[in-house]
C-alpha cells in the first residue's frame, strides 16, 4: 500500500506543474468536469486535500469541501494544501486509520485510492481545460486506470456528479485520454 502514497506524491507534483501553468484568464475556462470551470475544479481539489488531511489526522479542516479555499492566490492555495496533504499521508499511521468522508467511513487504504483518483482526474481536467494535456502524467494515469479496472471498476459510482458512462478510447491512446474516457469525460475529440 506504500505504492499508493508514492502515487499521491506523484499526483501532487504533476498537478502542481499544471496549476503553475494556470493564468488568471484561464480560471473561467470550461473543463471536462461538466458545469465546472477551472477555478471550481481547482477549488474542489484544494478543498479535498484539506478535508482528507484533516480526516487522516483526526482534526477539523476548518471549512467545507466546497468553501472558497483559493482566495486571491490559487497557486499559493494549491501549494499550501499540497504540503498539508503530503504530510498527512506520510504520517506513520496514515493507512491504519478509518477515514470519514462524503462516501462514508472508509479504511484509509480505500480513502487513499479515492483521493488519488480525485488528484489525478482533476489534474487532467485542468490540463485539458488550459490546452496543456502534455503536462498530464500519462504513466500515472495508466497506473490509476489499471488499478480501477483490477478492483472491479467504478460502475457503482457512475451517475450524476461522480462519473459518467465510459467513452470508448483505443488502447494505444495516451494514458490521460484512456483515463478520461473511462470516467466518462466528453472532451476526447479536442484532447490530443
Amino acid at each position: 500500500m506504500d505504492n499508493v502514497i508514492g502515487q499521491i506524491d506523484r499526483a501532487l507534483d504533476a498537478t502542481s506543474v499544471i496549476v503553475a501553468a494556470l493564468g488568471d484568464s484561464s480560471l473561467a475556462a470550461p473543463t471536462p468536469c461538466r458545469e465546472w470551470d477551472v477555478r471550481t475544479v481547482l477549488n474542489h481539489t484544494v478543498g479535498g486535500m484539506h478535508v482528507f488531511a484533516a480526516a487522516l489526522s483526526g482534526t477539523d479542516s476548518g471549512a467545507d469541501h466546497e468553501s472558497d479555499w483559493l482566495g486571491g492566490d490559487p497557486q499559493g492555495a494549491y501549494a499550501a494544501a499540497a504540503e498539508v496533504d503530503r504530510a498527512a499521508w506520510h504520517r506513520p499511521d496514515a493507512l491504519d486509520n478509518t477515514v470519514h468522508s462524503s462516501l462514508g467511513a472508509l479504511p484509509a487504504s480505500a480513502a487513499a485510492l479515492v483521493h488519488l483518483t480525485e488528484l489525478v482526474v482533476h489534474g487532467v481536467d485542468l490540463a485539458v481545460a488550459i490546452g496543456r494535456p502534455d503536462l498530464a502524467d500519462d504513466e500515472l494515469c495508466g497506473e490509476l486506470l489499471a488499478t480501477m479496472q483490477s478492483r472491479g471498476g467504478i460502475d457503482q459510482f457512475r451517475g450524476p456528479g461522480v462519473f459518467d458512462a465510459e467513452i470508448p478510447v483505443a488502447d494505444g491512446e495516451p494514458g490521460h485520454r484512456r483515463l478520461l474516457g473511462y470516467v466518462g469525460r466528453e472532451v476526447l475529440a479536442r484532447t490530443p
